[in-house]
């Protein structure tokens, strides 16, 4: 049996014997190996840095800046636009109402045909108290009127005609005087209607004559004239009472101008604004009226002169505004004016020279004023 020293030192030959045969060379390269590419670069995921929560915040209140806002305006509530009485209360009022007419011709005149032109006007000033003597449960109210103050105006073609001032003491033994004191009762209604004059008689008696001056101060004291005087035709009806701004209401008005025929009008009001002044509001009223066709067939009937205005061009202008003091119900200050223009021209024909045609202009005008004085 070998021995265990045999059997290594065996075992040392065959592996240097191994050695002597493969040399000591690296192995050869194994050219089967397949060739690997290098790594295509692959894109590089940007985890990008969390900004801080202040900064989006502040960019999503600028966007939310830019975007349109939609304001939704809340309705204003409505207002009473109607007078208002209490008994014993007492305001004076300056009350204007004005006429003229006027004609201007423009072109050649011959000897045998000049054409005069000219102003004819009315002119009537009336301060006046009134004084609240009792108010019913619909809110009418019996208004004494005193007459304070007096001025009248009376032009033809330029010339006066009469000219009274009653705080003009050369004026005071004029007829026209006797109506300063004098009293008459009228009932009013919160719309601003004359629906009656109650007791005028006693005024009427004071002031009695036969002379032309005398007979206009009694015109002064006519029914008609009164209700003019105190009528407030820019308050709505009273079923149009309650109004918010924007609203409209509309009336028809007339007038007669002569041998140029009757107008007839609808007068559009409009509540443009309320306005707080100091512890007051303010309704602002506008108006504007246009030409219109109704009542025209009754005008037509009722003209007894020849109507002239269809040989002319016409053109009308009618405006008007109210103050109303909503927290008295009482008026500020009304004012109307209409204006209505008449052109007819007359071409130059047959003319050896050449001459401008001939121009003929007619203006009417009405004017209605009321001013609280006190």
């Amino acid at each position: 049996m070998m021995s265990k020293k045999f059997v290594s030192w065996l075992i040392v030959l065959v592996m240097c014997s191994l050695l002597i045969n493969t040399g000591c060379r690296p192995p050869a390269e194994d050219t089967t190996k397949l060739q690997v590419p290098p790594e295509e670069e692959k894109p590089k995921i940007v985890v990008e840095e969390e900004k801080p929560k202040v900064v989006e915040e502040e960019k999503a209140k600028i966007v939310e800046e830019e975007k349109p806002k939609v304001v939704v305006e809340e309705e204003k509530p409505a207002v009473e636009l109607a007078l208002k009485f209490t008994a014993q209360d007492s305001t004076t009022y300056k009350c204007t109402q004005e006429a003229r007419r006027s004609i201007k011709w423009e072109g050649p005149s011959t000897d045998d045909n000049v054409f005069r032109g000219g102003q004819t006007s009315n002119k009537v000033e009336m301060t006046f108290t009134q004084q609240i003597q009792s108010v019913d449960d619909k809110g009418n109210a019996v208004a004494k009127i005193t007459i304070k103050n007096f001025k009248y105006l009376s032009v033809i073609r330029d010339n006066p005609v009469v000219d009274f001032d009653s705080a003009r003491e050369k004026d005071q033994n004029n007829p026209l005087a006797k109506l300063i004191g004098q009293s008459y009762t009228i009932e009013i209604t919160p719309a601003g209607q004359v629906s009656k004059v109650i007791d005028v008689s006693q005024a009427q008696e004071a002031v009695k004559g036969t002379s032309p001056v005398t007979k206009t101060a009694l015109t002064m004291l006519s029914s008609d004239i009164i209700k003019e005087r105190h009528t407030i035709a820019a308050i709505p009806a009273m079923d149009r009472t309650k109004l918010r701004t924007g609203d409209n209401w509309s009336s028809i008005k007339s007038f007669s101008f002569g041998l140029m025929g009757s107008r007839s009008y609808e007068r559009v009001y409009t509540l443009k604004e309320i306005k707080d002044t100091g512890s007051r509001r303010i309704a602002v009223v506008q108006m504007k009226a246009v030409p219109t066709t109704e009542m025209a067939e009754k005008l037509h009937k009722e003209q007894t002169i020849g109507d002239f205005s269809k040989m002319f061009e016409n053109t009308d202008t009618y405006t008007g505004r109210l103050n109303l003091d909503l927290s008295s119900g009482k008026v500020e200050n009304c004012l109307e004016t209409v204006q209505s223009e008449w052109i007819a021209i007359e071409p130059a024909i047959g003319q050896e020279e050449e001459k401008e045609p001939a121009v003929l202009t007619m203006t009417a005008t009405r004017i209605y004023s009321l001013e609280k004085i006190d």
